[in-house]
């Protein structure tokens, strides 16, 4: 039985590495005929100029909406090689890049996820992890998130895969909590990673006093985000103390929150209340689901339940950011993936809806149905227009609270298991 299992999945991997091309180039081809311009990836362009001329990198204004830079000093060095490159070459190389990225990203989830069983076959035969990771990426690179983040040449990908890239090492491994930390130097967001693993160390040592693996990534990390950091103040001195003491501070620079686009809790609230900022409204909503998602966060990870953990942390800092754009949850496809390996282990018609409910709400660009644009038309929605403007923020909370609502019903049969002895 094994041996055929294997002589089956070696004829199975080239089938779904030609369907996943076959993906990637029907994409490829719908981009094209949909003329996207990459403007991010121009910005990043024009910011590896500014800094290769010495000029005020926050001053920038770049492209037909003049968009300003909002990354720290550290990702404008990044972006300095993009210089030597035509803009034709860099559009291909970076869309090329992207679904690379994407099939490492899927692939890294599927570490920290664990052996996916065939339907209907879970006692007997699981998918090779890099048939999965292709199949998968054939489907992922179609959700909104992911089609959004290779239209803007963005770099939601690379992120999330230094973050996964981390995680998914093996305990004590020398490295890990680099990826988080200069994934935190080019843009903040990650550094609640960091946050998370010191949380869940100190927890571990309350628990068991097993608090080294998390607390030397969390260092790392921190090390790490430091280095880059001091790196880029000695390369742009001038950047990085605007940075570091005005432009932080600003979250207006990077865009409207009530854009349709801004997938977060003020980005909810601002459309909700009809408001350009939610003010103390935001500030004690983020507080509360800061707590809640890195609560669960922390659970989960104790548990060993490593992929729960991850995207329990990534839903959480994408909720409590000013803003986080639709292109920010590429973070869809491992937790997509998650609760699709939760109903084919386990079964049951909950999960089977959660698994649609998920794909349902990443894949029908459903927030983009609403009145968005030029003259602000967000703050004039309704509430079933706010609702589809809302629906990765409700997802997240969902997947939150269902990891909330597991744990305690565990709590439950434990005391009543107690309670029988």
């Amino acid at each position: 039985m094994t041996v055929i299992a294997l002589v089956g999945a070696r004829h199975r991997v080239p089938l779904a590495a030609g369907v996943c091309l076959l993906s990637f180039t029907a994409f490829w081809l719908a981009q094209r005929a949909a003329d996207v311009s990459m403007i991010d990836l121009m910005v990043y362009r024009a910011e590896g100029e500014t800094v290769r001329a010495g000029g005020d990198l926050y001053a920038l204004r770049t492209t037909e909406a003049h968009l300003p830079t909002t990354y720290p000093p550290f990702a404008a060095l990044l972006f300095t090689p993009l210089t030597l490159l035509d803009t034709a070459d860099m559009r291909t190389l970076a869309t090329l890049g992207n679904l690379l990225l994407l099939v490492t990203f899927t692939h890294l989830a599927l570490r920290l996820v664990g052996p996916v069983p065939h339907i209907g076959h879970a006692r007997v035969e699981t998918v090779p992890r890099m048939e999965a990771a292709l199949w998968v990426s054939a489907l992922a690179v179609w959700a909104e998130p992911v089609w959004t983040t290779l239209r803007y040449g963005q770099i939601n990908l690379l992120l999330a895969v230094l973050v996964l890239w981390d995680l998914s090492r093996r305990p004590g491994h020398r490295w890990a909590g680099l990826g988080i930390g200069i994934a935190a130097a080019v843009k903040l967001t990650p550094a609640l990673f960091a946050v998370f693993l010191l949380i869940t160390g100190a927890a571990e040592a309350v628990r068991r006093g097993q608090w080294r693996v998390p607390v030397r990534r969390a260092c790392v990390a921190a090390v790490s985000f430091a280095g880059a950091t001091l790196l880029a103040a000695a390369v742009l001195p001038y950047d990085s103390r605007r940075f570091w003491t005005r432009m932080v501070f600003e979250a207006g620079r990077v865009g409207l929150p009530e854009d349709t686009a801004n997938q977060s809790l003020r980005g909810v609230l601002a459309r909700l209340l009809h408001t350009t900022e939610p003010g103390i409204w935001w500030a004690v909503a983020a507080a509360a689901a800061g707590v809640l998602g890195l609560a669960v966060a922390v659970r989960e990870a104790l548990r060993g339940e490593r992929a729960r953990a991850a995207v329990s942390c990534a839903a959480t800092a994408l909720l409590v950011s000013p803003v986080s754009w639709s292109h920010h949850w590429v973070w869809c496809v491992p937790m997509a993936l998650l609760v699709w390996t939760e109903a084919v282990r386990r079964g049951g018609r909950a999960r089977w809806a959660a698994t649609g409910a998920v794909v349902l709400v990443f894949c029908s660009y459903a927030l983009w149905w609403v009145p968005h644009g030029v003259g602000r038309l967000e703050l004039g929605q309704n509430y079933g227009e706010m609702t589809l403007s809302a629906l990765y923020v409700g997802t997240a909370f969902a997947f939150l609270l269902q990891g909330a609502g597991r744990r305690t019903r565990l709590w439950i049969k434990r005391d009543q298991a107690v309670a029988k002895e």
